[in-house]
């Protein structure tokens, strides 16, 4: 699909709903509403273009569309009011309510909302600075809270990473780098993996390098399960390494619950061998029940 497809406009987000379904992963941008939308091909590169229009001193939106992993990972808000009118898409201001209030009954949806195939990255810039990182599915109505958003097309993956990647490293507020490696998380591009297990293995706070491990989980993959074993081995926090078993925990069970066991079986550290120990108990694994049954009767 080409980024540069021309831009279907929704008047309302009722009208969205009904008519634009399916439509924005030809679009390639978000439906958005309560703020002007400016359009432009990325020339000098993704750092540059951000660079270029932070020089707005007024707050306002920068965003682009990249491909996103594969499955259905909805990332919208939703609400409803127990009569089965419910509210679907996000408003991008903070302070602001989060759901986009739509008069649509979800008796009458024409279809549900999908996540599609590619994911929505938009910084919020104010005083040359970004101060937020937000991500949406593809089909998710936005509401910009009267903000102008800047829609950047030819954005490339790997650039995408490589920013992101900045918010992860030292200096950002926690806030910027959960945000970052989340959407990092989302990215099909290869590149973002690797970016994660750097942030794992060499984030320059405890913060970070939990976080990209609870991330890597959720990706799963050899990769993945070796950044993870390496935290809980050889990271010198405390913190992290609990955050590492937690990680494990979030493993699929076939991989999690035997690594669980071995962290708790062998680890010399007390703290990390009770928190493998804890999500066994969880797990509600059979195989967790005969280790419980092995250690408490041996």
């Amino acid at each position: 699909m080409s980024a540069s497809a021309p831009r279907l406009v929704c008047r309302t987000m009722a009208v969205a709903a009904l008519l634009c379904t399916g439509t924005t992963a030809a679009a390639q941008q978000p439906l958005i509403t309560n703020g002007q939308v400016v359009s432009r091909a990325v020339s000098a590169g993704l750092d540059r273009e951000l660079k270029s229009a932070a020089a707005t001193s007024a707050p306002f939106w920068v965003g682009y569309a990249v491909p996103a992993i594969d499955g259905n990972h909805q990332m919208c808000c939703w609400s409803g009011d127990g009569s089965g009118s419910t509210s679907t898409g996000c408003r991008l201001e903070p302070g602001a309510a989060t759901a986009v209030t739509m008069t649509q009954s979800s008796r009458d949806r024409v279809q549900p909302l999908e996540s599609g195939d590619s994911l929505f990255v938009l910084y919020r810039l104010e005083q040359g600075q970004v101060t937020r990182i937000r991500m949406f599915s593809e089909s998710c109505p936005l509401d910009a809270g009267g903000r102008p958003v800047h829609w950047l097309t030819g954005v490339r993956p790997a650039d995408s990473v490589a920013l992101l990647g900045t918010f992860a490293a030292s200096g950002a507020t926690n806030k910027l780098a959960d945000s970052a490696l989340s959407a990092l998380a989302m990215h099909r591009e290869p590149a973002a993996l690797d970016r994660l297990l750097h942030a794992a293995r060499d984030g320059a706070t405890t913060h970070v390098r939990g976080q990209a491990l609870f991330w890597l989980a959720q990706r799963a993959g050899d990769k993945a399960v070796g950044a993870i074993s390496d935290a809980i081995a050889n990271d010198p926090e405390t913190d992290v390494k609990k955050r590492a078993v937690f990680a494990l925990s979030q493993l699929p069970k076939d991989q999690g619950v035997l690594l669980l066991i071995q962290v708790a079986r062998t680890n010399a550290n007390a703290s990390v061998k009770k928190q493998a120990i804890f999500w066994l108990g969880q797990s509600k694994d059979p195989r967790a029940l005969r280790f419980f049954e092995e250690i408490l009767f041996k």
